[in-house]
């Protein structure tokens, strides 16, 4: 399976492993997975896709990029409420990434930093969209460190009739959740986040549901490059900050 990993110049505090549906990572991405990286983490980001293609990972700049080719190491097959979270769009089914196979390539990753010396409390899992919604359901069957979830879809439906609505998933987490939404996220309804935010308060770990004003909260927000922040309105600087630290602050103080 290709990975894309960067590495800290020196010690490294842990890992943490990212998720997105995008066959290409946004530089804007790339860029806040090198800011973690300076902060200590290991990121590994596996291609979801790598089943139908072996699109090539890039990235350069500070930190240490590479792309590498991850064999199967051991890849637990979960069959735990998200295992089966068939990515369908329009009725129409789309490529699968987001069922047993996500959490088989989750599972390598997660195998991968362990073998290089990575305590599994200090590994971290961060996703976007349907793969933010994995990457909380990971947080209730898998033995990490903290979980970071960006505009998870599947609150009150699960994502399909074999998946476990988000709503029913929160109050199982067995690792800290920071979820991120945006009010006008025509997928993610401000009744049903508010919702999600009732039923993750309800988990034995810390939880925090954060909600923003427009979408330009987003770290991948499409079509945005972070030479053009300093152009950008006052108030999506402010958002777009603060997200950021949240997350940064969300590993900083879960994955010890």
């Amino acid at each position: 399976m290709p990975i894309t990993v960067i590495e800290p110049e020196g010690y490294a505090r842990g890992g943490i492993v990212v998720l997105h549906e995008s066959r290409q990572f946004a530089d804007v991405l790339l860029e806040m997975m090198k800011s973690l990286a300076g902060e200590g983490w290991i990121m590994v980001a596996p291609n979801l896709f790598h089943r139908f293609d072996r699109q090539k990972g890039h990235g350069d700049g500070a930190g240490t990029v590479n792309d590498r080719d991850l064999a199967a190491v051991g890849a637990r097959v979960s069959d735990g409420p998200g295992a089966v979270a068939t990515a369908v769009a329009g009725g129409a089914e789309v490529e699968q990434v987001f069922g047993a196979d996500l959490f088989a390539d989750f599972d390598a990753c997660f195998d991968w930093l362990v073998g290089r010396g990575v305590y599994a409390d200090t590994v971290g899992v961060l996703g976007f969209d349907n793969a933010g919604t994995a990457a909380l359901l990971v947080a209730t069957n898998r033995p990490i460190g903290a979980a970071v979830s960006v505009a998870a879809p599947g609150i009150m439906e699960p994502l399909t009739a074999e998946a476990t609505a988000l709503v029913d998933a929160a109050p199982q987490l067995q690792a800290p959740w920071l979820g991120l939404y945006g009010n006008d996220d025509p997928v993610n309804p401000a009744d049903h986040v508010e919702r999600l935010r009732d039923a993750a308060a309800r988990a034995a770990v810390a939880t925090l549901v954060v909600s923003y004003p427009g979408l330009h909260h987003r770290p991948d927000h499409p079509g945005f490059d972070m030479a053009d922040f300093e152009q950008l309105p006052e108030d999506e600087k402010r958002l777009l900050i603060d997200a950021q630290t949240r997350i940064f602050d969300w590993f900083d103080s879960h994955l010890r």
